[in-house]
């Protein structure tokens, strides 16, 4: 139970805690360089899920998130929130149902489309209702998980333009497998090489259909890369808000071998139980809090820095103590910074958020577990 003035190593662990000074600071750091390049942010849910979060980076100005799947959509429009775009195609009869049932109660609502077989079924539901949707042509450039090549995308168009009830808005280009390559200037002539795979599809669209205004991008690791684009309207950045050791390992432009422009503001509380074994102590958080994907969590905090955790079963991890250093008691709470925020958020129903080591309050993470 929390009180107005509980402190954040009483929580019962393993638990979430979002550092607020570090999130405000993430948020308006992205914000300010979005604003500055004349471009949008619609920061991605998927990461946080977590519409009070959500909420906040539409506060910060925002116009609107990004969210992966259907049910994710359907939590925020539950919440209120309004200007989602989903990113991934919506492609059976029961998911397009709820697609336009949604977007009965939120007509900003926004989906990308990438093959004809799923585009005319959105189009006949949305017909049936007497409804008509905004959608973008999702181009694929290099990741090959959806989207059409770019060389068919203007016959796609054109396949969508036939469609009396869908509006194409503009185009979505993600290249995520660029994100995390470790190097800023191999990173950057990546993401630039890619982009410019869609940009021609884009300016032609622009071109010929008067709506056709939205060119959606971008990830956390190339945000001031592709904000340089002249064509890309918005942002789709997500783990920027949280931050997790696989992206802070990458150089930035500021520092080659770190990146620098965003903290974690994320953290993970983990108890030491066990300590009878020469080398290392047991922490309560294993594969059940800590996804095993990305980077190696981080221990963090006065005195614990330099320990190394690893994960030692679904329920425990090991942390150890480089050079012989004096291993934590029995009790001790150790703060990491997360391998992947976003797997790991989704293990959890809240965040704990903390104002230096205070408790100030909890969000509920509602978007957990909405992976349909």
């Amino acid at each position: 139970m929390m009180t107005s003035a509980q402190n954040k190593y009483d929580l019962d662990t393993p638990c979430l805690v979002l550092d607020l000074d570090v999130l405000d600071l993430n948020l308006q750091k992205m914000q300010a360089a979005a604003r500055r390049a004349g471009k949008t942010l619609r920061p991605h849910a998927k990461t946080h899920k977590c519409s009070s979060l959500a909420r906040k980076q539409i506060e910060a100005g925002a116009c609107g998130v990004c969210a992966a799947k259907v049910s994710e959509a359907e939590a925020l429009v539950k919440a209120g929130i309004t200007g989602i775009l989903i990113t991934g195609p919506v492609a059976t009869p029961k998911k397009i149902t709820r697609l336009v049932d949604m977007l009965a109660a939120t007509p900003s609502l926004i989906t990308v489309v990438d093959h004809r077989d799923s585009i005319d079924l959105l189009d006949a539901a949305l017909r049936q209702r007497g409804m008509s949707m905004d959608v973008l042509l999702d181009v694929d450039i290099g990741l090959h998980r959806t989207g059409v090549r770019a060389a068919n995308a203007l016959d796609l168009a054109d396949y969508i333009l036939s469609r009396p009830a869908l509006r194409l808005r503009g185009v979505q280009a993600y290249a995520g497998q660029v994100q995390h390559i470790s190097s800023y200037e191999a990173r950057k002539a990546a993401s630039h090489k890619h982009l410019q795979e869609a940009v021609p599809v884009f300016r032609e669209l622009k071109g010929v259909v008067d709506t056709c205004a939205i060119f959606s991008s971008s990830g956390t690791g190339t945000f001031d890369i592709d904000l340089t684009v002249p064509e890309v309207t918005e942002l789709q950045v997500g783990s920027y808000a949280c931050m997790d050791t696989e992206y802070l390992a990458i150089g930035s432009a500021e520092d080659s071998t770190q990146f620098a422009p965003f903290g974690p503001a994320l953290r993970l509380l983990t108890t030491v139980v066990s300590r009878n074994q020469i080398g290392y102590v047991t922490v309560d958080a294993g594969l059940k809090s800590l996804y095993r994907d990305g980077g190696v969590p981080q221990v963090i905090g006065s005195g614990h820095s330099g320990m190394v955790y690893d994960w030692f079963g679904d329920e425990y991890g090991k942390v150890t103590c480089p050079g012989n250093g004096e291993l934590p008691s029995i009790g001790t709470v150790l703060e990491l910074v997360v391998s992947h925020c976003d797997p790991t958020i989704n293990l959890f129903d809240r965040y704990y958020l903390t104002k230096g080591t205070e408790v100030v309050g909890v969000w509920p993470i509602d978007l957990r577990g909405c992976s349909q």
